[in-house]
């Protein structure tokens, strides 16, 4: 009789060996479910092997949906959050049908769920189509934009296939910075070229594949003038401050950029303020572009503005108890003049705080360095010019101090738009004086926001929670 296990049914036509072998996986997984179910520890059956029972509690190879698990997630972030970026239809980043190693970037970079700008720009930058934004400083406009082209860029071409455009050296290379993090699992080779670094490192770099650039607008027109960055593949072209960029400095470079482009190019413009010079851009460039507009109030949410009158030669003295009564993270004291810059970075070192400063004049290498270093949280005041009122985001700033008052509103919004970001909670506070109090008051009107006078003491949960 021919041995099998269990024992064959009387009269039954003898197994092949696929069908022993079948009955056997059957007989290996109705014990495996007998050994689960018995309670204490107990030695397998006899004559299965000591390693590895039950069979299917081995390790099998690893189930589609389980990637999530592999991910090394960032620690979650439990500060509290404004509607600013809570406020969604409740889309999730997988609804998009992004790649998985883009997923995988996504959330490794600690996003969760996509802002309202995300929910509303990436698919439709998905599509093709021109896009003209309009959302509040810190809403995550970068990965608005980051995100779709990362998902369209075809890393087996060996060409430019992107371009993002940013008025300023420091947001390159945080928009670059972005860029690679989100897209580091999907071998995307990004390059960031801006003015004030070597032409011959620039040149170099392009000799080997570069699938996305950030760039400041003079610079790459530069490189392309001189045939060495091929944007004749560049499909996609991003904006980013868009208003800053189709300013009057900017405009006749940008217009001489996109002519290196191809026609079929797809145009997204991001930013939180639209002027005129926009919309005569938009008329001349964009094709039936889609329209977000998520600016029914100008400034953020979780931002509570102050003013103090002050005279000028009380400012230092004001400063000093700001800092002594405040609970500061990070700070950025803006000034309107390069002097004024390191003047006042010189004097809060003298009263004892650590601080840096950082200014257009300073070298390329220097400014790249204090940018660093402050991001990283090794100062905890930084003094600056209007340099670094765009873009730039440092998630830990709860405090932002006009020690001179900007001349008008568009300044102030990107001022104040330094702190609470994505969502979180800070605090302007504004010195002002007799020389500023019309501007003060123009300016809330412009805004259609309220700036309050100072209280004897500030309530820490109106920028700490």
């Amino acid at each position: 009789m021919q041995q099998g296990y269990p024992p064959q049914g009387y009269g039954a036509p003898p197994m092949n060996s696929q069908q022993q072998m079948y009955q056997q996986q059957h007989m290996y997984q109705q014990q495996g479910q007998m050994y689960q179910q018995m309670p204490g520890q107990h030695m397998p059956p006899q004559g299965y092997p000591q390693q590895g029972y039950p069979p299917q509690m081995q390790q099998q190879p690893q189930q589609q949906g389980n990637w999530k698990d592999q991910l090394a997630l960032p620690a979650r972030d439990e500060r509290y959050r404004t509607e600013d970026v809570t406020a969604t239809k409740g889309n999730e980043f997988e609804d998009y049908f992004l790649k998985r190693e883009l997923l995988m970037g996504i959330f490794e970079k600690g996003f969760e769920r996509p802002s309202p700008i995300q929910e509303e720009s990436i698919p439709i930058a998905l599509t093709g189509r021109d896009i003209l934004a309009r959302a509040k400083n810190g809403t995550g406009k970068t990965a608005a934009f980051t995100i779709p082209v990362l998902e369209k860029v075809d890393v087996s071409k060996r060409a430019i296939q992107a371009i993002l455009l940013v008025p300023t050296r420091e947001l390159a290379l945080q928009t670059s910075q972005v860029c690679k993090e989100l897209g580091k699992h999907l071998g995307v080779q990004v390059m960031v070229t801006t003015g004030g670094t070597s032409l011959k490192d620039d040149i170099m770099r392009l000799h080997q594949p570069v699938h996305i650039v950030v760039a400041t607008p003079g610079r790459l027109v530069d490189l392309a003038s001189k045939n060495v960055a091929k944007l004749n593949q560049a499909t996609m072209l991003v904006m980013d401050e868009a208003d800053k960029l189709l300013s009057p400095e900017f405009q006749p470079v940008i217009s001489q950029l996109i002519d290196f482009t191809p026609k079929n190019r797809q145009i997204l413009l991001y930013s939180a303020t639209f002027p005129v010079t926009v919309k005569a851009f938009k008329d001349k460039y964009l094709r039936k572009p889609y329209v977000i507009n998520l600016m029914e109030e100008l400034t953020l949410k979780g931002i509570t503005q102050y003013y103090a009158f002050v005279e000028e030669k009380q400012k230092v003295h004001c400063l000093n108890t700001l800092f002594s009564k405040l609970q500061i993270n990070q700070s950025i004291i803006f000034c309107n003049s390069v002097n004024r810059v390191e003047l006042l970075a010189k004097k809060i070192t003298e009263l004892g705080y650590s601080c840096f400063y950082i200014h257009a004049k300073m070298m390329q290498s220097h400014r790249n360095r204090v940018f660093h270093d402050f991001r990283n949280g090794q100062c905890r005041n930084l003094v600056s010019s209007d340099l670094f009122t765009r873009g730039i985001d440092i998630q830990s700033v709860n405090v932002v101090i006009n020690f001179d008052f900007p001349k008008n509103a568009e300044t102030y919004l990107h001022r104040v738009g330094r702190s609470g970001r994505f969502g979180h909670l800070g605090i302007s506070v504004n010195l002002i004086t007799y020389d500023d109090r019309f501007n003060l008051f123009r300016i809330e009107q412009e805004l259609g926001t309220e700036i309050q006078q100072i209280p004897p003491v500030i309530d820490p949960a109106v920028y700490c929670r």
